[in-house]
């Protein structure tokens, strides 16, 4: 097993904070937290993503609509599904992505 230091956390896109937690071969774990009013642009990236929001609520733009996920609720998306994410609320909205393959912390750039 290996031990992984407290994250360093980087301001991905404005308002809009990542932290990578751990990383293995198959796959990475990383927080968020997304301001009131932040918004992470449609994108897409080869990397399976699931995720649990455990305070908040965040909207994902996605190309056939959008879907809302409460404080509580899972999500998936599959490996370049086009996607975008928004806090509408009053509150930050905290939770934890795993990516397969593994992803850089933020590796915005793909």
């Amino acid at each position: 097993m290996e031990r992984v230091p407290l994250a360093e956390t980087t301001e991905a896109v404005e308002n809009v904070h990542l932290a990578q937690l751990a990383a293995g071969e198959e796959m990475s774990v990383q927080h968020f937290e997304f301001e009131p009013g932040a918004t992470v642009p449609r994108h897409d990236h080869r990397h399976e993503q699931t995720g649990f929001v455990y305070e908040g609520e965040l909207t994902f733009l996605l190309e056939d609509g959008e879907q809302t996920v409460s404080a509580g609720e899972s999500y998936v998306l599959t490996g370049e599904e086009v996607h975008g994410a928004e806090n509408r609320g009053e509150t930050v909205v905290r939770g934890v992505d795993i990516f397969s393959p593994p992803r850089a912390n933020p590796d915005w750039a793909e």
